[in-house]
């Protein structure tokens, strides 16, 4: 009997490895889809991406989107990133947002971020980090993303956040050339994060 057993265990093992393998190849092939800028393979392979895809498939989709593709084609990208649930996925687009080689897309990149199901409340130091760093429009779609954080915070994080914003603000109060409309929504930026010291851990 345990012999049966371990012998059905050893076909439904091979079949889910041949199910993945097949996976894997469709994943391959719609990528190779991206990767050629056509603007209707592209289409085409992020709808059949939304059922086999996964974490992976997200930074060859952004490197394409980066290197320009048409007004149809990004709305497309855009929409499929939103779309994502996973909560894993988190960690490449921070890392994606994170690396300068991506600048030309922050903004948008920011809007499937703050359109997203996915909480990116342990992020919250990056997106400040990004606020003070970058223009006033970065800053905005930053501070829109915080506000809808659900938290908990952790309370280093916190803390990190908060002595951010106070550096920018010591560093820019004196400055004649200072953006206004930035320093102001620093300002509020500041005064959200003091409000989340009761949603710390």
């Amino acid at each position: 009997m345990l012999l049966k057993s371990l012998a059905l265990q050893k076909i439904v093992n091979m079949a889910s490895a041949e199910r993945e393998e097949e996976r894997q190849a469709k994943v391959a092939s719609l990528l190779k889809d991206i990767r050629s800028g056509e603007e209707k393979s592209i289409i085409e392979a992020l709808k059949a991406l939304k059922v086999n895809g996964d974490d992976q498939v997200i930074k060859p989709i952004i490197k394409v989107w980066n290197a320009g593709v048409s007004d149809l084609a990004e709305q497309e990208i855009i929409t499929f990133l939103g779309d994502i649930k996973s909560t894993t996925s988190a960690d490449t687009l921070m890392s994606i947002l994170l690396d300068t080689a991506y600048n030309a897309i922050h903004l948008p990149l920011l809007t499937t971020i703050w359109n997203s199901k996915v909480d990116y409340s342990e992020y919250i130091v990056e997106f400040v980090n990004l606020a003070v760093k970058h223009d006033f429009m970065v800053s905005l779609e930053c501070l829109t993303i915080i506000e809808n954080m659900e938290g908990p915070f952790e309370e280093h994080h916190i803390l990190d956040a908060e002595i951010l914003l106070r550096e920018y603000v010591d560093r820019e109060k004196d400055n004649q050339n200072v953006d206004d409309k930035k320093f102001s929504l620093i300002l509020e930026l500041s005064k959200l994060i003091n409000s989340f010291d009761e949603r710390t851990m």
